[in-house]
């Protein structure tokens, strides 16, 4: 396995480009299926999701918009159990399906706050796609619509996931070496 250092932490690979290119197929085809004829508005948790949803819209094949919210709830290596609305959605969502795209689900704290603030702003509908899902580490009654992979209760990064601002960029994604 790959290692690599960010910052003041060591990782190692823990699941390659071509799985996680997989696992998006995965969920387009599902995707595909259910949604081809909701016109949805999917909408970009960033900064962490960016890349999953340019994967993820390349295989779409029925018609959507694209928008893109930025929150937080994240502070080094754990959550800090707070959600900040930084940056929020110029399109009229009354009436419409809403797909929530995020990299990683894990104590379902910004991904049930977002939903609610989107349920509030008049959403039909509202699903959530995550690349990642952690089930262990969820603390709120939720099931992703789309998931990517489940994986177990570890920090990781690359593939758009971060450690203060570093590693988005890496293509495989790594986990945290104890």
């Amino acid at each position: 396995m790959a290692r690599v250092k960010v910052l003041d932490k060591e990782f190692e690979t823990s699941i390659p480009e071509a799985s996680i290119l997989k696992s998006i197929e995965q969920v387009a085809d599902k995707m595909n299926k259910d949604l081809a004829d909701k016109d949805p508005l999917m909408v970009c948790v960033l900064n962490g999701a960016f890349m999953f949803a340019a994967d993820l819209m390349k295989n779409l094949s029925f018609p959507c918009q694209i928008s893109f919210v930025k929150v937080a709830s994240y502070s080094g290596t754990s959550s800090t159990g707070t959600i900040k609305h930084l940056i929020g959605l110029n399109e009229d969502i009354a009436g419409r399906t809403v797909v929530l795209i995020e990299d990683i689900v894990d104590t379902g704290i910004t991904i049930m706050g977002l939903k609610a603030q989107v349920l509030g702003m008049g959403a039909k509908e509202v699903k959530i796609a995550t690349m990642l899902f952690k089930p262990e580490s969820c603390t709120k009654e939720l099931v992703p619509d789309y998931v990517g992979m489940s994986i177990p209760n570890d920090f990781i990064i690359g593939y758009g996931l971060d450690y203060d601002g570093y590693a988005r960029n890496l293509r495989d994604i790594y986990t945290l070496v104890k």
